[in-house]
């Protein structure tokens, strides 16, 4: 029921982390009847009890599991699994139950809202929606970027903005079904997640509830599943591909040197828009050209010129731990690239350099690596592993790329990623990327991964400054 009366309502909140506390604030200030639950009870966690019981939501600490009586709504926090008891026993129930980012969709307001331009994709999403925000503020427009980063969707509806570029997780879009964006981008499809979502049907569907009747479906031209996805959407207003190849009439892409709109113009069929050149793309590689090149479709979509998607590229700042450069010592180019945590990502970032020392290992969830390591057997130098499924690699290397050195790291005290960094500056020559690109979650040795990549710079300017070191 979009924008319905809240007031009265009893709603419980799965989870409290910064997603459910906005959602429960929001809904406490529209008069529902709050209660929140989360499994953790810890100093923190008490503290955001106080604040939230302060605006009247009931808080129950240590008990995620069990449903509280009267609900009529459930809103999930998006890493909540489908089979989580509380969310096993409300669906039984015939209790609806939907993620922040629908309850934010449910809480704009009802005239003159903002209108959402949405990203989803196996990798790339983060990177779009900042490019996206970029191009328009460059444009003019008060944007901002949220959902799965930035500021919590349900706090940014009830702000005054232009328009929301917004980035949406595949858990997000598994609790949504009523989302309606403008327009809408898959920016790519590859296995991730399926412990959560049980199959790869599950989450390419997941994925797919990006487009709604109405919008404009951006989708990836090189990609097959982004197109299918795009092309089976119904009732959609129009269909504009990206790639980088040549674009053909509704396409965006590359001729030569230069990024090219071949869908917004008055005659797709015999005119062409000058976006952007490459080297206004940074950090450069083929796959963050393809980011580009996908929020400009989406920043086109809403009418921003081209000069703009010029202007937003170059006033772009990449996130850290993505393709990030962190020093040349003796000759060799040292880049951390933390962020790709699955085959899909650490393929793009293996396909921009050449030759590779790599590095790589971690919690690979279940995901299988032979196609990856069989891609880029020949622009390996060398391998060091680490991590707890360190091995699934090295059986992969040893099928696909026996010739390559590998240098096994057992080590996860706090002092390994210096030890990593050290046997991979051995089997470096001149010329040479180390890339770490660890295909692996990093829970096994780290908090996170930009705690994972901020090891690496630390233990390469370590290397830098020892003797003949020269880092710049």
């Amino acid at each position: 029921m979009t924008n319905g009366p809240w007031d009265g309502r009893a709603v419980c909140v799965a989870g409290l982390g910064v997603s459910g506390a906005a959602a429960a604030r929001a809904l406490a200030g529209r008069g529902a009847r709050v209660t929140a639950v989360e499994a953790r009870d810890d100093e923190e966690r008490r503290a955001l009890a106080a604040e939230l019981e302060a605006r009247g939501v009931t808080v129950r600490l240590g008990d995620g599991d069990t449903l509280p009586a009267g609900v009529e709504l459930v809103v999930t926090s998006p890493g909540w699994r489908p089979d989580a008891p509380l969310l096993a026993a409300a669906a039984g129930a015939g209790i609806e139950i939907i993620g922040e980012v629908e309850l934010a969709w449910r809480l704009r307001p009802a005239e003159d809202a903002a209108p959402w331009l949405a990203i989803t994709g196996t990798d790339g999403k983060t990177t779009v929606v900042r490019m996206l925000a970029c191009m328009l503020a460059a444009a003019g427009h008060d944007a901002l970027a949220v959902g799965n980063v930035g500021t919590p969707i349900v706090e940014a509806v009830a702000e005054e903005h232009d328009v929301l570029a917004v980035e949406l997780s595949s858990y997000q879009l598994h609790w949504s079904s009523s989302l309606a964006p403008a327009a809408a981008a898959v920016l790519n499809v590859a296995p991730d997640h399926l412990d959560w979502h049980g199959s790869m049907e599950a989450y390419v569907e997941a994925k797919g509830k990006i487009y709604a009747p109405g919008c404009v479906a951006v989708h990836n031209a090189d990609d097959v599943t982004s197109t299918a996805l795009a092309e089976k959407a119904p009732g959609v207003e129009r269909r504009v591909g990206f790639t980088l190849r040549v674009p053909r009439p509704g396409e965006l892409g590359v001729v030569e040197e230069l990024l090219v709109d071949r869908a917004y113009t008055a005659d797709p069929a015999t005119e062409a828009a000058e976006l952007a050149a490459l080297p206004d793309v940074r950090p450069f590689a083929p796959h963050n050209v393809a980011n580009a090149l996908a929020a400009a479709a989406l920043a086109r979509a809403h009418g921003v010129p081209p000069e703009a998607i010029r202007d937003g590229l170059r006033a772009f700042v990449p996130d850290p731990h993505r393709i990030q450069h962190v020093a040349d010592v003796g000759g060799v180019a040292y880049v951390n690239d933390s962020k790709a945590t699955q085959p899909h990502a650490a393929a793009a970032s293996l396909a921009a350099y050449e030759p590779i020392v790599w590095i790589a290992g971690g919690l690979l969830k279940g995901l299988d690596v032979d196609d990856l390591v069989r891609s880029c057997a020949g622009r390996l130098r060398g391998v060091v592993l680490m991590g707890r499924d360190r091995h699934r690699i090295a059986e992969a290397l040893a099928r696909h790329a026996p010739d390559v050195p590998v240098v096994d790291v057992a080590d996860t005290d706090t002092g390994a990623m210096e030890r990593v960094v050290n046997e991979a500056a051995g089997l470096a020559r001149t010329g040479d990327t180390v890339l770490l690109a660890p295909v692996g979650a990093s829970f096994d040795m780290f908090a996170n991964y930009p705690a994972r990549g901020d090891a690496f710079i630390a233990a390469v300017e370590r290397l830098a400054a020892g003797p003949g070191g020269d880092a710049r």
